[in-house]
């Protein structure tokens, strides 16, 4: 199928029923969603899986996600880079964006849900994570990409990386307001952090070849809010010919003819937040040719051998494509997650909460 155009109000649910049911047949008893069946879990795409599920209105199942990822939660914060069931299967280091995206996945499961006991049981975590992070920021605002096995910091930072932690510092921030748990530093690190990604382009790529090549270095910065409004909408427009094959996708890297289904998802959403709603469709009509008859998408398509590659249909692409379908027809109430920036106040809390009084 292809040219699925949508619209705000008209998520399309029971033709995306079977991508929600790939995701949970692939989702193991203990609450693990691997990429694939038989293939490893990392936290990061883990996280990304659980909410495509929380769209989808499968409670149960997130929380056995979240609750999976806290019983694996090293002392200091930390996970691994990724796992087999309970085992560690890459021990050579830990990911900082890994390590801060649940707090993106916890603070968007309370958005739909509503459960603040939810929200009170993963706190601890979230707590945990957040700190391990910024103990690896540096003076200049960037945050370190890795720590090795033995926790010594790899000593460079990535733009796609930085710029996902972004977000999830928004999110941590919110669900501490929400909490009445005082963070005050969170805010003024997240600042930092934005003003190295904006303002010092050397800190990053400090030690290796720029990775300006790829496309999530591009588009994150705009999807998580680094830039917004005109200065969102020129970064996009700069590289849009480099990036985006008409009628196929985004290029995972520009000097590679592939494009991957994951990536044209977050474009999706990034232009949402650039207030380019008429793009956003059209790039997202184009990627229903990459869906397989069970409900899962292929990881990408390579236009010059004309083959689907890899061989794999992750379940973390089949929660992109979710997440990028709720934000195009604002189905829940996360919907704008991705596509704007709110940073909470109590008194939006103090709110919220008179409103749900009203209506009780």
């Amino acid at each position: 199928m292809s040219g699925l155009y949508l619209s705000r109000g008209l998520y399309p649910e029971e033709f995306l029923r079977p991508t929600v049911r790939f995701i949970l047949d692939c989702q193991r008893d203990s609450g693990e969603i691997p990429w694939f069946d038989g293939g490893y879990t990392d936290p990061w795409d883990h996280v990304e899986s659980a909410m495509g599920l929380s769209i989808a209105g499968e409670h149960a199942a997130v929380r056995r996600a979240y609750d999976w990822l806290a019983g694996l939660q090293l002392d200091d914060g930390s996970w691994w880079a990724s796992y087999r069931g309970r085992e560690v299967d890459n021990a050579q280091r830990r990911e900082t964006n890994f390590v801060a995206y649940v707090a993106t996945g916890v603070w968007h499961h309370y958005l739909i849900s509503g459960d603040l006991d939810f929200l009170r049981a993963m706190w601890p975590m979230v707590d945990r994570a957040i700190g391990f992070v910024l103990a690896l920021q540096s003076e200049h605002g960037e945050i370190d990409w890795a720590v090795d096995g033995d926790g010594r910091p790899k000593g460079d930072a990535l733009v796609t990386g930085c710029s996902s932690i972004y977000k999830s510092l928004e999110c941590a921030h919110n669900i501490a307001v929400t909490l009445g748990e005082a963070r005050p530093d969170w805010l003024p690190a997240r600042k930092r952090l934005g003003d190295a990604l904006r303002h010092r382009p050397w800190r990053f790529d400090r030690t290796w070849e720029s990775k300006a090549r790829y496309s999530m270095d591009w588009f994150y910065p705009v999807l998580t809010g680094v830039y917004t409004g005109a200065d969102a909408r020129a970064r996009l427009a700069a590289r849009w010919d480099e990036f985006v094959e008409r009628g196929l996708g985004c290029r995972c890297v520009s000097d590679e003819p592939w494009v991957t289904i994951a990536e044209s998802c977050e474009l999706v959403m990034a232009l949402l937040a650039a207030g380019d709603h008429a793009r956003a469709v059209e790039v997202y009509s184009w990627l229903q040719q990459w869906r397989a008859q069970d409900g899962a998408y292929w990881t990408g398509y390579q236009m010059v051998e004309d083959l689907l590659w890899p061989d794999e249909k992750p379940t973390w692409t089949a929660g992109a494509i979710l997440l990028a379908a709720d934000a195009l027809t604002e189905h829940t109430p996360a919907a704008k997650l991705f596509c704007s920036v709110r940073l909470l106040e109590e008194a939006d809390v103090q709110e919220a909460r008179e409103r749900r009084v009203r209506v009780d």
